[in-house]
């Protein structure tokens, strides 16, 4: 007796439910697809077999009769920071639940080159569109002297280009501004992210205009680097600028100053309050509990994926602004 393909150590194809359902590879294809032209007697025997056999689909049987890989591609340009790791996570999730794989591919933001080669290997792989995470304006520089011929999403962008989409973060930036404000801070400082950070970059702005708007003088802007360890260092530059109150671009810069300001004697909030950017899982349990800015990286994901393989009605639909939320916890009292 012939071994069966579940028995040996070949992978179970295509050519092997048709063979045990009797139907066409095509019709296969179909049953896979949730084609509406098959008979429901015919559906049952496929998938009677895929059961029998052990079959797992592939894009590649998927593609077979629709001509559509049902892959999303991925390119990312940064993936070591919290915003930009956690959409990709969101990303896989999102694309998943559409029904789609996804495909990743990293590259250098400072090597156009590079940057060049990632997208050329996505097309490769037949990608339906592909979501660009991309907080570097040189990845965005790369990508516009391309001619993709796919949908084209870019989050992390801080909303630049036509086809950007982010969380609001100057919004995110003066809801913090305007928590410290209401507190009654006047001396408000604002310990930034990398200068070459689209996101960074916007959040700095949204400093600069909640102060303008509440009639506040313009704060100092302390260069930070996303680490903890920058915002331990930050601590001598806050005490210089007679600050009783920071806007930190992100948790991570957060803890460290919490850390650096508790080491040099001073208590937080009663002698300075602290707003951090991200609401990483963390932030609830620093010490005092962070009050942050929370960014929907589900939402984010979800209006990505949609944008990307939905056609141009639905990029248009879905590249508005996700919102910001303020959470409120204990690194904020008025001032002494």
């Amino acid at each position: 007796m012939s071994e069966s393909p579940s028995a040996s150590n070949r992978t179970v194809g295509v050519r092997d439910v048709a063979a045990l359902a009797g139907v066409s590879r095509q019709t296969v294809s179909r049953v896979l697809n949730d084609h509406p032209d098959v008979a429901p007697e015919t559906q049952v025997r496929v998938q009677a077999a895929m059961a029998e056999l052990g079959y797992r689909m592939n894009n590649a049987a998927r593609a077979l009769g629709t001509r559509r890989s049902r892959t999303l591609g991925v390119l990312a340009s940064d993936a070591l920071q919290y915003g930009p790791s956690r959409s990709i996570a969101a990303l896989e999730a999102s694309a998943r639940a559409a029904g789609y794989w996804v495909s990743a591919a990293f590259a250098d933001a400072g090597d156009a080159a590079a940057v060049v080669a990632a997208v050329d290997h996505l097309i490769t792989q037949g990608v339906e569109g592909i979501v660009v995470v991309a907080p570097h304006a040189r990845t965005l520089e790369a990508l516009d002297a391309l001619s993709i011929g796919v949908p084209v999403v870019t989050l992390h962008s801080a909303g630049r280009g036509a086809h950007g989409l982010s969380v609001d973060q100057a919004a995110g930036a003066r809801m913090a501004v305007a928590a410290l404000a209401d507190a009654g801070h006047t001396r408000i400082v604002h310990l930034a992210g990398p200068a070459d950070w689209l996101e960074a970059e916007s959040r700095a702005e949204g400093f600069a205009a909640e102060l303008a708007a509440r009639g506040l003088p313009a704060g100092p802007v302390i260069a930070g680097d996303w680490s903890a360890g920058s915002g331990y260092a930050a601590v001598a530059a806050v005490r210089a600028a007679g600050a009783t109150a920071v806007f930190a671009a992100n948790d991570q810069m957060a803890l460290g100053l919490l850390g650096g300001l508790h080491e040099a004697g001073l208590a937080v909030p009663a002698d300075i309050s602290v707003v951090g950017f991200d609401d990483i899982p963390d932030a609830a349990y620093y010490w005092p509990k962070l009050t942050t800015v929370r960014q929907d990286f589900d939402e984010l994901a979800r209006r990505a994926v949609a944008a990307a393989v939905g056609g141009a009605e639905a990029e248009a639909a879905h590249l508005a602004p996700v919102a910001p939320v303020l959470i409120t916890r204990d690194s904020v009292a008025p001032p002494r």
